[in-house]
């Protein structure tokens, strides 16, 4: 289906020339270094206790990773506070502070200080609202000049492409989008040497409590000049906390559009007195230093702002049910038709009428037909460079999984029957990347996305031969839900190429050429939806601003815990926004402490060490100890299901010492050879590490697990069927990484090794005797290609010539991954069938390609 070969080679970088990105004074600009950033934080250090303490002005390690726990990891203050009262704990771990007030006072007093909030009043028709906020420009100076990634921060745009003849373009993070490149044309043609900080804005309501209704609205910013894989991630803290707005209803205003209105204007109030310091430094540059110290001419610019579509839609001040970013037919929002982009000459010459003419009537009526909401100043109308109707990037989470995913699922079950759906579900065999849904999904209430994720993982495995009510043909609908499918799991790639967007578009015409089948089925009337519409602008938006894993809602979701709920948690509950905003600032300042120590530690380095490439291989883990050291045969046969494990392990190892041989002479030298052991170390499970394409400058991460386990007793004595899992095994070793040519799946059985003896007189310490094998039972190789309409690999049980399952023992080594198989259930799942059987009531499969993200990849 889909080639990311791209995604595990080096591309060919084109920079954008000239002193685009340079530090000021780029001929002398080592001598012209400002001061380390780590220099400036240890001089801000009151009474540093002595040189050798590293850890100032805490008196010891333990005593900074106690404080660095309670802060971060640790209990509410009155919990820590009950720890430390404890007779002895104080002398026994040496604390200088007694409580949490008294390490509180450490940090305020003799850490650095962040940005600091400050409430603003607004007032409303009468009421008085508070606005926390921080000075926006404070905060960038603050990301663009941290240490973390000082040695991976992008200063300037770049073209990239697979090879250097130039003629396919990849695009991945924000600096390789097309914004960033025409936004340093304008700012070199007035002045040489700019530097663009893309200002990445996103806000998202979020609810404090399940009951009671409390929620806040934080309003966050990062910046692009950070790599994605780093904003990504909540704890590098390349997202900042920059206000919380006010949550109000304005249910004192009694007029429904007066009301709307208000609350509008509210906002814009608030956004525009958030960016109003940003401006001026937007237009003609500041001077700021970067994490290695170099002083760079910035341009701090509003690129992107990221919600869901009602916080959208009141950014773009267009009415509910439109498209924010262009102009449709409101009739043809779910048809394949192009959408004309706003004019914002146009829009900024409705909103000045009020001001030219003090006309409210006319104001109205300019606004109406240019074809947005009548606001009265809305804060992007001076912000320099910036056209609002192009600066919202695609959202994976709220417009595909809780957008189009949520639909399609809710379609699907109306369409077969919750109670079928349910039971297929329930009935599929496990995998590590898998969530096992054991009483179906129609009872799930308020689906997170997390959770829609894992529902797609699986669906369409669940619909392939389900027949529709009345007879008629599940094609066009096995068709529709593939082609979204599709659609989700490309916008998910970390790079893109002329051929993947080319996918992308594909994918969502074959969704529009098949959708009708649920109007057919009488389960809608049309699709004229926003959510569906916006998948209109997902190649333009990745093109305009790099891949959509860059600019997910997810992000803010996952932020919402260290930076409203916990905080808010910690607070009293009167009066918490200040208390929130104190605990925000002290959680920054803890990390940005350990940063300092960890700069100490290194030797203080003068210039920030570029982390090493992770190169793009997998390797398996096991541990270091066995579950059984020695297992004889019988039970190995017996208790794992390894049938003939004793003969298909002679096969091997006389295979390996004479790969030459024929199969009637292997048969004979087996007939009489004899192993000189009698048992192996038989392991549980094999962990997989690969670099995920995703996260190509990051620590590598577990990323499968496969389990061969016997049924065996739980802690509370009940019985737990066994697990042997599925793989993708490198037969040959001629496999690639792309693709499922040389590869075959297969049933691990057993993971095993031999003593250290039995390998001396078997190998005779053969360099290239494998350390640890698996018994495996092989399914049918791979066809050609995929089958029809659902795109899915079949494969059957591969027997001998009397029935029994072909098996073989093969290296450890030669497991690629795990293999999720999709039973075919036929039009009625048999009842004996369950999760810890179907494997073996099951004869045939389909390969399941949405595992996860880097199956979808590989495996096509």
């Amino acid at each position: 289906m889909n080639d990311g070969r791209f995604l595990f080679v080096d591309p060919h970088v084109v920079p954008f020339g000239g002193q685009a990105g340079a530090p000021v004074g780029q001929q002398d600009a080592v001598d012209r270094r400002a001061e380390s950033p780590f220099s400036t934080y240890e001089a801000a250090i009151p009474d540093i206790i002595s040189e050798a303490n590293v850890y100032a002005p805490f008196a010891s390690a333990m005593e900074w990773r106690i404080a660095q726990w309670a802060k971060k990891r640790g209990p509410s203050a009155s919990a820590f506070n009950e720890l430390l009262g404890i007779d002895g704990v104080l002398n026994a771990l040496g604390l200088s502070f007694k409580n949490t007030k008294e390490l509180n006072k450490i940090i305020d007093g003799s850490l650095p200080g962040r940005p600091a909030f400050v409430r603003q009043v607004l007032e409303v028709d009468g009421e008085r609202y508070d606005l926390w906020l921080r000075d926006i420009m404070q905060c960038i100076r603050v990301l663009f000049g941290s240490p973390d990634w000082a040695a991976d921060l992008l200063v300037a745009p770049e073209q990239h492409y697979l090879d250097d003849s130039r003629t396919t373009r990849i695009y991945s993070d924000m600096n390789t989008g097309e914004w960033w490149w025409r936004l340093q044309h304008k700012l070199e043609a007035k002045r040489l040497g700019a530097t663009v900080v893309p200002l990445i804005i996103s806000s998202d309501k979020t609810q404090l409590t399940m009951f009671r209704n409390r929620s806040c609205y934080p309003l966050y910013l990062t910046i692009g000049n950070i790599p994605k894989t780093i904003r990504r991630r909540p704890t590098r803290q390349g997202q900042l906390l920059i206000g919380y707005l006010p949550v109000t209803r304005l249910s004192h205003i009694k007029q429904d559009e007066t009301r709307r209105r208000a609350i509008s204007n509210l906002f814009h109030a608030c956004l525009r007195a958030a960016l109003a310091p940003a401006r001026k430094p937007g237009r003609r540059g500041v001077n700021m230093p970067a994490g290695d110290g170099r002083v760079r001419r910035c341009h701090p610019v509003l690129a992107a702002y990221v919600g869901d579509y009602p916080e959208i839609v009141c950014v773009a001040g267009v009415k509910n049910g439109e498209c924010p970013a262009g102009v449709v037919d409101p009739l043809s929002l779910g048809e394949p038709v192009p959408c004309t982009q706003r004019n914002l000459n146009d829009i900024l010459d409705a909103l000045s009428t009020l001001e030219r003419t003090g006309d409210p009537v006319a104001h109205v009526q300019a606004c109406q037909d240019a074809g947005i909401k009548p606001l009265t100043d809305p804060f992007w109308k001076d912000l320099p460079y910036v056209n609002i109707y192009a600066s919202f990037p695609p959202d994976i989470l709220h417009q595909l999984y809780q957008g189009m995913v949520k639909h399609v699922i809710a379609w699907t079950k109306q369409a077969y029957g919750a109670r079928v759906i349910d039971a297929r579900f329930q009935c599929l065999p496990p995998n590590h990347s898998l969530r096992h849904f054991s009483k179906g999904i129609s009872h799930l209430s308020r689906v997170s996305g997390t959770e829609h994720q894992d529902i797609c993982r699986v669906l369409l495995g669940t619909i392939v031969d389900l027949r529709l009510p009345g007879g008629q043909s599940s094609v066009r609908l096995v068709r529709a839900v593939r082609a979204l499918l599709d659609f989700v799991y490309l916008a998910q790639l970390p790079a893109h190429t002329a051929l993947t967007l080319s996918q992308l578009e594909d994918s969502l015409a074959r969704f529009h050429a098949n959708k009708a089948v649920f109007v057919d089925l009488g389960i809608r009337d049309h699709f004229n939806f926003p959510k569906l519409h916006s998948l209109q602008h997902y190649v333009s938006g990745i093109k305009m601003f790099g891949t959509a894993d860059g600019t997910n809602t997810a992000q803010s979701e996952h932020l919402h815990i260290t930076l409203a709920k916990d905080p808010w948690r910690k607070s009293n509950r009167k009066d918490e926004y200040p208390q929130m905003t104190t605990s925000v600032v002290r959680l920054e300042q803890i990390h940005a402490h350990a940063l300092y120590i960890d700069w100490r530690l290194a030797g203080r380095p003068d210039a920030p060490i570029a982390p090493a490439a992770i190169p793009h291989k997998f390797r398996q883990h096991v541990t270091r100890y066995p579950m059984h050291k020695s297992l004889s045969f019988p039970v190995v046969e017996s208790r794992y299901g390894a049938a003939n494990f004793q003969q298909v392990l002679k096969e091997y190892i006389v295979r390996f010492k004479h790969p030459e041989i024929s199969g009637r002479q292997l048969a004979n030298i087996v007939s009489v050879y004899n192993l000189p052991f009698r048992s192996v170390s038989v392991w549980h499970k094999v962990k997989f590490w690969n670099q995920d394409a995703q996260k190509r400058r990051e620590a590598p991460e577990t990323l499968d697990v496969i389990h061969a386990r016997p049924a065996y007793r739980d802690t509370q004595g009940r019985l737990a069927a066994g697990r042997f899992d599925t793989a993708l095994v490198n037969e040959h070793g001629d496999g690639e990484s792309i693709g499922v040519s040389g590869y075959r799946v297969a049933q691990v059985r057993v993971i095993f090794s031999l003593s250290k003896k039995a390998r001396e007189i078997v190998f005779k310490n053969d360099a290239n005797a494998p350390s640890h094998f698996v018994y495996l039972e092989w399914f049918s190789k791979f066809k050609s290609r995929p089958e029809a309409n659902h795109q899915f690999y079949s494969v059957k049980r591969s027997c001998t010539a009397d029935g029994q399952r072909l098996a073989a023992i093969v290296p450890l080594d030669s497991l690629h991954r795990s293999a999720h198989l999709l039973p075919k259930f036929g039009p009625t799942k048999p009842p004996e069938w369950t999760s810890d059987n179907v494997l073996d009531l099951c004869d045939s499969f389909l390969v399941n390609s949405f595992t996860d993200r880097h199956t979808y990849i590989t495996v096509v």
